[in-house]
């Protein structure tokens, strides 16, 4: 199944129906339309998209919008600590496009490091991607696929924003901070991420 914002609103794409608040038995392009349009302009929260054939289905969802990718990283400290910044208001990973002839892995660390200021980084294992849809000022509507690792930190250098990218602060954050600070108050996204990266760890949580 994939998981898709838009508006910090789940449109989920199955190859079974699923609960939702909507479903609708996926026919043509036309359905994914609707059920966008229905998420960006309705009080629809959840939407459930299927499909026997998934493979079609994703393909024919990407072929819809204009897809960049982008990477990103859970960034741990000697401590346990997790690295995050707050960008827009709001706490958030360090993340970014990925440019031309990088690898989603160069493109982590590189972002990683200039959203931080941290140099002694370490990408470790892919997490997981991440999905969400947003309209350009001309109108055009993409789709960011954000590819997300596990990243280690061993120095001792004090994070620094990334002012120029509208990111405001920076600050570690232990596990029973993220639970108590972070999660219901960034974006499904990143919860979605911290809550792999939280299983993955086998830690028990309730997000």
């Amino acid at each position: 199944m994939y998981k898709v914002f838009v508006n910090e609103k789940k449109l989920s794409l199955s190859r079974f129906p699923e609960t939702a608040d909507k479903k609708l038995c996926y026919e043509n392009s036309t359905t994914l339309e609707i059920a966008v349009d229905l998420l960006e302009n309705t009080s629809c929260p959840e939407i459930n998209v299927y499909h026997e054939n998934i493979d079609k289905l994703w393909y024919d969802f990407l072929q819809l919008f204009k897809n960049i990718e982008a990477a990103g990283g859970i960034v741990e400290n000697k401590n346990g600590e997790i690295l995050f910044i707050k960008r827009m208001g709001k706490w958030d990973l360090p993340k970014g496009k990925i440019e031309k002839g990088e690898s989603p892995k160069q493109a982590a660390l590189r972002e990683i490091e200039e959203e931080t200021g941290l140099n002694e980084v370490e990408i470790g294992d892919f997490l997981k991607n991440t999905y969400h849809i947003y309209t350009e000022k001309n109108g055009e509507k993409i789709l960011k696929i954000t590819h997300w690792f596990c990243a280690k930190y061993s120095g001792n250098e004090t994070p620094k924003p990334q002012i120029e990218e509208s990111i405001t602060e920076t600050a570690w954050k232990n596990k029973h901070t993220v639970k108590q600070e972070i999660i219901g108050k960034t974006f499904k996204n990143i919860e979605l991420v911290l809550g792999k990266y939280f299983a993955d760890l086998k830690i028990r949580t309730s997000f």
